[in-house]
């Protein structure tokens, strides 16, 4: 996993953290496509070899996954992926409505209809990835559209919890099945609908699309 050359004249932080960015980047896929399992320990080691970078870069991607609970420490051996249950699912869209259902809908109403037309392109990159059943490229294209979204009410800080909560309902419950292609392209194409919706000013449609965005899972 080499390293980018920087510009001349341009800084870049110390190679490890660059490292560790990719070596995060490419867990958070894993985790999202099934490839790391729920309840597998993995070692640092091992996952170093996978990626071909040393441990340490991986032991401190896997570290930021224990603080966003999507890894437990296992002494001694490595990092267990979290085994989560579809109430934990339910719980997390309960929690994801009562945030962003009324913030949508402030948005719809303060933010000029033109102002959404510059998200369109990252609705159909959700749309692209899903029709090509990529779900880690589809899960990294999802996030970008909806902290686009909440982005547009210029709070940061909703911007990030939002999106902390986002990445955690794409991890897939213990022996669940991942979503289809056919659920992903369904759930991508909410997007360019919401758009439509939300130039319109159209409160109960933006509220009924929200939520059901939220409840049917698969790209959430």
């Amino acid at each position: 996993m080499p390293a980018q050359s920087a510009a001349p004249g341009e800084r870049r932080p110390p190679l490890r953290y660059s490292l560790r960015d990719q070596v995060l980047c490419a867990l958070r896929g894993a985790l999202v496509t099934g490839e790391l399992c729920p309840g597998t320990v993995y070692s640092a080691p091992a996952l170093a070899l996978r990626f071909d970078v040393s441990a340490t870069p991986v032991r401190e991607a896997m570290q930021q996954l224990v603080r966003e609970g999507a890894v437990e420490v296992v002494h001694n051996r490595g990092f267990r992926v979290a085994s989560r249950s579809v109430r934990d699912l339910a719980e997390l869209a309960e929690v994801r409505a009562l945030i962003e259902v009324p913030v949508m809908l402030r948005l719809a109403r303060t933010v000029r209809p033109e102002c959404w037309e510059p998200l369109r392109p990252l609705a159909q990159d959700t749309v692209v990835a899903a029709g090509a059943g990529d779900r880690a490229a589809y899960a990294d294209a999802d996030r970008a559209f909806h902290a686009a979204l909440l982005g547009l009410g210029g709070n940061a800080q909703l911007v990030a919890v939002a999106g902390e909560l986002h990445g955690r309902a794409q991890w897939p419950a213990a022996h669940g099945p991942g979503p289809h292609p056919a659920q992903l392209l369904a759930d991508a194409t909410e997007h360019a609908v919401l758009l439509d919706a939300l130039v319109a000013r159209d409160l109960p449609t933006v509220e009924s699309l929200v939520r059901e965005h939220f409840s049917g899972v698969p790209g959430t």
